[in-house]
C-alpha cells in the first residue's frame, strides 16, 4: 500500500445493495412503465442505421407518428441474453467485476475548466491536466477506475479522444474509460489498447479501456453519432457504457418515478440497439439522472433526491441483469468547502450503499461538473475510504469476537498493549488521509492547517513522488502509440 493511499487498498470492490430507495414491486411498476412508454409512445429516430438493426429485433416506424416503437416480449426476451457480468481490467492485476451489488467508485467528468493547484486561480483544461489528475488516481487506493474529468481543449480535434485517452493510460494502471467523439475516436482508442495489451486478441479478452456513448439523448431520441460510435466499439470487442443523463424538470418528467421511468426507457433502447449489433455484446446501464434547478434551469446534482433517482439507477439495472453505471459526488460549490462535502458524502454513501457497480464523478468535480480539483479530489478519496469501510460492514468471527483479549485484558488491566490491540488497530479502522485527530494544542502547534491546505499539499506530494516513480506505458508502447497519433504531452 502507498503511503499516500489510506486504508483499503486491496479490496476496492466492496458489496453493497443495503439501501433501496424503491421497493421491490415499484421497480417492477417502474420497468413495466418503461415498456408501455417504449411501445406506445416510441423514440424519435433519424437513423437508417437504428432502424435497421431495431427493426431486426422487434422493431417499427409508427406510420402516423414516425417515430419507432418497440415491442415488450422481443425487447425483454433480447435484454434476457445480456452478459450480467462485465469485466473491465487494469494493468496490474486491478480488475473489475461489474455484477450483482459490487461496487467500485471513480473519477468522472467532462469539465472545461481546472482549479489551478497552485494558483488557486480557474484555468481552462488541458491534456496534461487529466495526466495529473491519472497520476492522483494512480496512488490514492480507493479510486477503483479512472474516467477522465476533464477535456483536452489544447489537443488536435482529430485526436481528441487519442490524447485523452493517452493521458490516462500514460499515467494510471487502473481501468480507463472515457467518451470518444466519432468513430475514427474509437478506431484509435482501439489501436491504442492493442499496442498497450500486445495484440488485438489480448486486448479483447482483458480490455484496460472503455467507451461511454450518449446513444440516446432525452426525452426519447436516438443519436446518429452515438449508434456509429457504439457499432464501432462493439466490432472492436470494446466495452461499452451507455450513458443517459434526464434532468428532472427539463428533459424528463418532474417527479422522480417519472424520470426513472423515462431513463429506464431510454437505457433499454440503447441495450437493445447494442445487442442487435453483437448479441453478448459486454454492455453497461449508464443512467445517470438529475435535476434541474428550477429557477434557473440549470444543472443540478447536490440534492439529496439526486443520490437517491442515482442509488434507485442500481436497482432497476439490476433487476434486468445488466451491470450499472451513475453518478456520485457532485456539487454545486465552486470551491473546496463544506458545502461541497455534505452533498457529496450522502450521494457517494447513497450510491455506494445501493449497490451500484460503477460510480463515476465520485472524486474531483465541482461546479456542477464544470470544475475539476486536485485537492477536492484527495478530500473526495477521504469520503470514498469511509463508504467503503461502511460496505465492508463489522467482521464476526473468534479472532474479531475477542473472547481471549476480552479474558486477557481482565488479567492485565487494559487493552493497549495486547497482541490482538496491536494486530487490528490499522486494520479495524478507517486511517485518514486528511482528518485532524490531534488535540487543538497540538493542532495549534502543527500549524492550524484547513483540510483545503491540507488536501494541496497531499496532492503535490503525490505527483512530485509520481514524477520519479516508474511509467504505466512501456518505452516501446509508448513510441508506437506517439508515432501513430498526434500527441500533444
Amino acid at each position: 500500500m502507498s503511503s499516500q493511499s489510506g486504508r483499503l487498498s486491496d479490496d476496492a470492490g466492496r458489496v453493497g445493495g443495503f439501501y433501496r430507495p424503491l421497493r421491490a414491486d415499484l421497480v417492477g411498476r417502474i420497468h413495466q412503465t418503461s415498456l408501455r412508454v417504449l411501445e406506445e409512445v416510441g423514440l424519435e429516430v433519424e437513423s437508417e442505421l437504428v432502424r435497421n438493426r431495431l427493426g431486426e429485433v422487434g422493431g417499427w416506424v409508427d406510420s402516423h407518428t414516425g417515430r419507432l416503437r418497440i415491442g415488450s416480449e422481443k425487447l425483454e426476451e433480447v435484454v434476457r441474453g445480456c452478459p450480467s457480468r462485465v469485466d473491465l481490467y487494469g494493468r496490474r492485476d486491478q480488475h473489475l467485476q461489474l455484477e450483482d451489488d459490487r461496487t467500485y467508485l471513480g473519477t468522472g467528468g467532462a469539465a472545461t475548466q481546472v482549479l489551478d493547484l497552485e494558483s488557486g486561480d480557474i484555468r481552462p483544461s488541458e491534456t496534461g491536466d487529466i495526466a495529473r489528475f491519472a497520476a492522483l488516481a494512480e496512488e490514492l487506493s480507493g479510486i477503483g477506475f479512472f474516467v477522465r474529468p476533464c477535456s483536452a481543449r489544447d489537443a488536435p480535434e482529430e485526436y481528441s479522444a487519442a490524447n485523452e485517452f493517452y493521458a490516462g493510460l500514460a499515467n494510471t494502471t487502473k481501468h480507463v474509460m472515457g467518451g470518444v467523439y466519432d468513430p475514427a475516436g474509437v478506431e484509435h482508442v482501439a489501436e491504442m489498447g492493442t499496442i498497450i495489451a500486445g495484440s488485438e486478441e489480448e486486448f479483447r479478452s482483458h480490455p484496460c479501456l472503455s467507451v461511454i456513448v450518449n446513444l440516446v439523448q432525452s426525452p426519447l431520441t436516438f443519436q446518429p453519432d452515438g449508434a456509429r460510435i457504439v457499432e464501432r466499439a462493439v466490432e472492436n470487442g470494446i466495452p461499452v457504457t451507455l450513458s443517459c443523463a434526464p434532468m428532472a424538470g427539463s428533459t424528463s418528467p418532474m417527479t422522480l418515478a417519472g424520470t426513472l421511468a423515462q431513463l429506464h426507457a431510454e437505457e433499454l433502447a440503447g441495450i437493445l440497439f447494442t445487442q442487435a449489433v453483437e448479441p453478448g455484446a459486454p454492455v453497461v446501464y449508464g443512467g445517470i439522472p438529475s435535476i434541474a434547478e428550477m429557477h434557473r434551469l440549470r444543472y443540478m446534482g447536490g440534492a439529496v433526491e439526486f443520490g437517491m433517482m442515482n442509488a434507485a439507477i442500481s436497482q432497476l439495472s439490476h433487476y434486468i441483469e445488466v451491470p450499472n453505471y451513475n453518478s456520485a459526488g457532485i456539487t454545486e460549490a465552486k470551491h473546496p468547502d463544506i458545502q461541497a462535502v455534505y452533498e457529496k458524502c450522502f450521494s457517494i454513501l447513497q450510491c455506494a450503499l445501493s449497490g451500484s457497480n460503477c460510480i463515476h464523478h465520485a472524486a474531483g468535480m465541482l461546479e456542477s461538473l464544470l470544475t475539476v480539483s486536485a485537492e477536492q479530489m484527495v478530500i473526495d478519496h477521504e469520503i470514498i475510504n469511509m463508504a467503503l469501510r461502511a460496505l465492508h460492514g463489522i467482521d464476526v468471527d473468534e479472532d474479531h469476537l475477542a473472547f481471549d483479549a476480552i479474558e486477557k485484558a481482565v488479567e492485565e488491566g487494559g487493552y493497549m498493549t495486547l497482541d490482538h490491540t496491536v494486530q487490528h488497530m490499522r486494520e479495524e479502522l478507517v486511517e485518514p488521509l486528511l482528518a485532524d485527530r490531534q488535540n487543538r494544542e497540538e493542532w495549534r502547534e502543527a500549524g492550524m492547517k484547513q483540510i483545503t491546505e491540507k488536501a494541496r499539499e497531499k496532492a503535490r506530494n503525490i505527483l512530485a513522488q509520481r514524477a520519479e516513480a516508474a511509467p504505466c506505458l512501456s518505452d516501446k508502447a509508448d513510441r508506437k502509440i506517439r508515432n501513430a497519433f498526434d500527441i500533444c504531452i
